[in-house]
């Protein structure tokens, strides 16, 4: 038995959506009784940190309808059915930004929001960037501006929370420890 383990007693499908599933779960918890979860299943994402020969990060702008306004992040995208995480990073980064590389390097993984939804992320470390000639499109539904700025530029974004989700923000925080 797993610590603290919450067993599923029903489970019941709410909704199939393009990318999120939402499931209401009925449990019983360590102490014998029962409780009611709402878990948000998704297929997983992967987000790059792509950096310049110029030693920028490549960032890209986009509306998020949730938060309804623009944030500036690292290029990221859902892992497709039967994909690899390494792959999805080289599509996204090609898809966002018009590069690619042969040095994508693994940093680590993590979950978004462990107290509703099971989405992991990946997060990869792309360097010796090279302009794709004909680059794959972002989706049908994707607009974004790409920018490059200093480790320091991106740290005034995320006091002036213009960077403000988790992904960007751990990546910036990765980049200072290891001395870009």
């Amino acid at each position: 038995m797993k610590k603290f383990e919450e067993k599923t007693v029903k489970s019941q499908t709410i909704f199939k959506g393009k990318v999120i599933t939402l499931v209401h779960e009925d449990v019983e918890l360590p102490n014998g009784k029962q409780s009611k979860r709402e878990v948000v299943k998704h297929p997983g994402a992967v987000a790059v940190i792509p950096i310049t020969k110029e030693k920028k990060i490549m960032l890209v702008e986009q509306y998020r309808k949730p938060l309804e306004r623009s944030i500036v992040e690292i290029p990221a995208g859902k892992l497709e059915p039967g994909e690899a995480p390494e792959v999805t990073a080289l599509r996204e980064l090609e898809e966002e930004t018009g590069y690619t590389t042969e040095k994508l390097s693994y940093v680590t993984a993590f979950y978004t929001s462990p107290g509703f939804a099971d989405e992991i992320i990946h997060i990869y470390l792309a360097e010796d960037l090279k302009k794709v000639e004909s680059p794959l499109t972002p989706d049908e539904d994707e607009f974004v501006d790409i920018m490059e700025c200093s480790l320091e530029e991106a740290e005034k974004m995320v006091a002036e929370k213009k960077i403000y989700d988790a992904k960007t923000a751990y990546a910036i925080l990765y980049l200072k420890t290891r001395g870009l």
